[in-house]
């Protein structure tokens, strides 16, 4: 079976055959090899084989299948690198229906740790039924400005309005170690108005949306990485919020799992739901509707 290295090697070359820029073919490489890392997973099992999650890299930024040594290029935001940082900049899929109200507004958000810029002036708007992809290098704020938006912790400068309730998915943690997933279901739901058996029913249904059988005596801290982070999507999924933030909330899921949250979050955007999703997978960008991309600009790196 083909090691990381050898997969990561391999896709190097399925990018560059293909045409893509090279700055967004590290960048893309990168990160598929940062969610290996942290998954642990086998490559083949996360992403398929090389060649194929290039081409669909390829297909997602609008990169002609027979016309290789092109640069990439998004359609409303030049060349890759080049782009204002934390733009959203413009949408990957037609539109299904008529925008919803807005759900999500962010305006201006900096923040800086230290002496460190870690975002410069964010904006990023969401509407009902519209699913916002952020992407960016490690370090370049994805987590932060997730936390920022959920009211977790405080910008430097801008502001963040939800107009409806927010759930929210964090990266790691989030859980009890000490509790059963549906002495979960029923303290979420508790803060969020639901009776005992409706939080319990509510928290079943969505884990079973998702290949999860929570029923059982299993703690959270005997559950594997990729069953607690199921367990902080459908905590974050309880009594229907307007709003959801998720950062990452794939990790450690096995492929069959990780395309049965995709279908999850197509279903909540049907429903009206805005959502954010942190993530540095970009097959699926073709499947969302706005990308704020959060690398910084030469500019700021130098």
């Amino acid at each position: 079976m083909m090691n990381h290295d050898g997969w990561l090697h391999a896709l190097t070359g399925e990018l560059h055959r293909r045409g893509l820029d090279p700055e967004l073919s590290r960048h893309v490489v990168a990160e598929a090899a940062t969610h290996l890392r942290d998954s642990g997973e086998a490559p083949l099992r996360v992403f398929g084989p090389p060649e194929t999650y290039a081409a669909a890299v390829a297909e997602s930024v609008g990169v002609p299948r027979p016309q290789p040594a092109t640069a990439w290029s998004h359609p409303s935001a030049g060349a890759a690198g080049t782009a204002a940082p934390g733009r959203a900049h413009g949408t990957a899929r037609p539109r299904q229906h008529p925008p919803g109200p807005v759900r999500l507004d962010v305006r201006g958000i900096s923040k800086r740790y230290r002496r460190r810029p870690v975002l410069t002036g964010v904006d990023l708007t969401v509407r009902a039924g519209e699913i916002a992809a952020v992407v960016g290098a490690n370090g370049a704020g994805k987590s932060t400005f997730l936390r920022i938006c959920a009211g977790l912790i405080s910008p430097d400068q801008g502001q963040v309005r939800v107009h409806g309730t927010l759930g929210y998915c964090p990266q790691s943690g989030g859980t009890n170690d000490y509790l059963y997933p549906d002495e979960h279901f029923v303290l979420v739901g508790a803060g969020r108005g639901l009776p005992r058996a409706t939080a319990r029913a509510a928290g079943r249904e969505h884990a079973a949306a998702l290949d999860w059988d929570p029923a059982g005596r299993t703690q959270a801290r005997q559950l594997s990485g990729g069953t607690r982070q199921k367990l902080n999507l459908v905590m974050a999924s309880l009594g229907e919020p307007d709003v959801l933030l998720l950062d990452e909330p794939y990790q450690g899921f096995d492929r069959g799992t990780y395309l049965d949250f995709w279908q999850q979050l197509w279903q909540w955007r049907s429903a009206g739901k805005a959502i954010v999703v942190v993530t540095h997978l970009l097959n699926q960008l073709d499947r969302v509707d706005n990308v704020l991309d959060l690398t910084p600009t030469r500019e700021m790196s130098a």
